[in-house]
């Protein structure tokens, strides 16, 4: 199994390397909004002594993996309807290869959107304190964030009936950070959105990754956003390899 998946992810890699307007794609929507927010509203968000450039940050590096994972389901749909995964169950090689090869492919390719993102927060101004231990974790939770959500891409893919209907999908997970404390804190929200706000999973994702940003203590943040990310990683697993069983029996 490990080299048919090593084979087959080298395979959507020279994909991507092929068509890198994908990934210019996929950072404009994060790179606009942190444009737009750090030199048009910031000014008037009062977040504390941190310049709002930090502060918002963790949000966008989530937004950047919502808007990347809708090209998952979009490579994947595009296989299925090109008829190359009957190519592939014709071949002696493992049937979950094909699945593993689109998830690292979305692995990669975010993390190439993430980097470029990082790079132009450093440019408007973002600095970190943080030491290799917390960028090393702040990297684990962000691919174990996009290993969710990629295992959500490929139900859209698989299900979808159209190219549109697999990548629209991610359009929610795309605005979800707005409901979170992304871009303002959860206290000053009214009451039942504050509510929601806190006790959604990106709220605890973005807290823990600012506390490492800024060297403070993470509290249970930590534990709660590995845990809602390792929920949505089984259940999405389990949907996602149902919905393809039942796509190739």
């Amino acid at each position: 199994m490990t080299t048919d998946t090593t084979i087959l992810w080298g395979r959507s890699l020279r994909h991507i390397t092929r068509s890198l307007d994908t990934i210019i794609t996929t950072v404009i929507t994060p790179v606009a909004m942190m444009l737009m927010f750090g030199y048009v509203f910031g000014g008037a968000i009062q977040t504390g002594s941190a310049s709002y450039v930090n502060y918002m940050l963790p949000g966008i590096l989530l937004i950047t993996i919502a808007s990347g994972i809708a090209y998952a389901a979009l490579r994947l749909f595009t296989d299925l309807k090109s008829g190359i995964f009957e190519r592939f169950h014709a071949m002696p090689i493992a049937r979950s290869a094909v699945l593993w090869a689109h998830v690292l492919t979305s692995l990669a390719a975010n993390l190439i959107s993430l980097v470029i993102v990082v790079g132009v927060a450093l440019l408007m101004g973002f600095r970190t304190s943080a030491g290799v231990l917390a960028w090393l974790a702040v990297t684990g939770i962000l691919l174990l964030f996009t290993l969710a959500l990629t295992w959500i891409a490929l139900i859209a893919g698989l299900t979808a009936k159209t190219a549109e209907g697999g990548g629209a999908f991610s359009y929610p997970l795309i605005f979800l950070p707005f409901l979170s404390s992304a871009f303002v804190p959860t206290a000053t929200m009214p009451g039942p959105v504050r509510w929601f706000a806190e006790h959604q999973p990106v709220t605890s994702i973005v807290n823990t990754i600012r506390a490492l940003f800024t060297q403070a203590p993470v509290g249970t943040d930590i534990w709660t956003a590995l845990a809602w990310c390792a929920g949505i990683l089984v259940v999405a697993y389990a949907f996602a390899t149902a919905a393809y069983h039942r796509k190739v029996s």
